[in-house]
């Protein structure tokens, strides 16, 4: 489906569519970017010379390329691997999230160079520079985010400590896609995703009450994920965050509240961390 079908259905339906070491003597001790994240006790040695991500060409993922919902932000991911070239602020996550599921189903790995990105294939491969310094990696994007105002990347911790950005947080950086071979890949035939295996099953459209809703996607799986993420770095949510399914979509919907004032007042503690609102529902 081209871009711009996309968009249209996407503005059209109003919702969218995740052995014990010592540390070595250089390592940093301060945490990245997210909120009580940070690079472990007990880095592996040698993360300097760890190496960048090798290009090959691969299938995109069957899912995770669908176009989706966030905050009420729409995004919609290129359906081939291409030119590519954006300019902006990169962030790191670590520990935090080090074994989670990523969008691509994949384990993420905050020792392997990998990126989280919005709208590149799933996955891809890009080098990304950090502009103060000129230092460059390859990394591959085999997952979804930062959903963050003003960030257009999130690398693994190793990335962003082969760039120099682990101590700040964050760094200016420059993306160009690489293309394996120099070839275009289009993205594998979508086909219907099958229930993901292990999940709690999801709440039917029926229940009544004041929820907060943080996105929406066309695929049960990408929503578990995001789920998952979003469990993680917001910790300190007392509620329950449900996969609602009902009609194509499988909505993600923080609550109940007593009050549209009691979900507002969440949505602002939301908002004032990742400058991002959710969207307020009452069903």
């Amino acid at each position: 489906m081209r871009l711009a079908t996309c968009v249209l259905a996407l503005a059209l339906s109003g919702c969218a569519m995740p052995s014990k070491r010592e540390a070595p003597p250089d390592a940093p001790a301060r945490g990245g970017y997210y909120k009580d994240d940070g690079p472990g006790e007990h880095p592996p040695p040698g993360l300097a010379a760890i190496p960048d991500a090798q290009p090959r060409a691969e299938p995109l993922h069957r899912f995770a390329n669908r176009p989706y919902q966030v905050f009420g932000r729409d995004y919609v991911p290129l359906a081939a691997v291409g030119a590519f070239r954006q300019r902006g602020v990169a962030s790191w996550y670590g520990k935090r999230f080090h074994g989670g599921t990523t969008s691509s189903g994949e384990r993420y790995d905050m020792y392997a160079m990998t990126a989280a990105h919005p709208t590149l294939p799933v996955p891809s491969y890009v080098r990304v520079t950090n502009v103060a310094t000129g230092r460059s990696v390859v990394v591959r994007v085999n997952d979804r985010g930062p959903f963050h105002a003003h960030r257009v990347i999130d690398l693994s911790y190793v990335a962003a400590y082969r760039l120099g950005a682990v101590e700040a947080g964050s760094a200016l950086v420059e993306i160009e896609a690489i293309v394996p071979g120099g070839a275009m890949l289009a993205a594998a035939p979508l086909a219907p995703a099958p229930a993901a295996e292990h999940a709690a099953p999801a709440a039917e459209m029926e229940a009544k009450g004041v929820y907060l809703q943080l996105g929406a996607f066309a695929v049960r799986e990408n929503a578990e994920s995001f789920r998952a993420r979003m469990m993680r770095e917001f910790a300190w949510l007392a509620d329950a965050i449900q996969v609602i399914a009902g009609g194509t979509l499988f909505r993600l919907h923080l609550g109940p509240y007593r009050s549209q004032d009691e979900a507002r007042a969440v949505a602002d503690r939301i908002r004032s961390q990742i400058s991002l609102s959710p969207v307020l529902v009452v069903r």
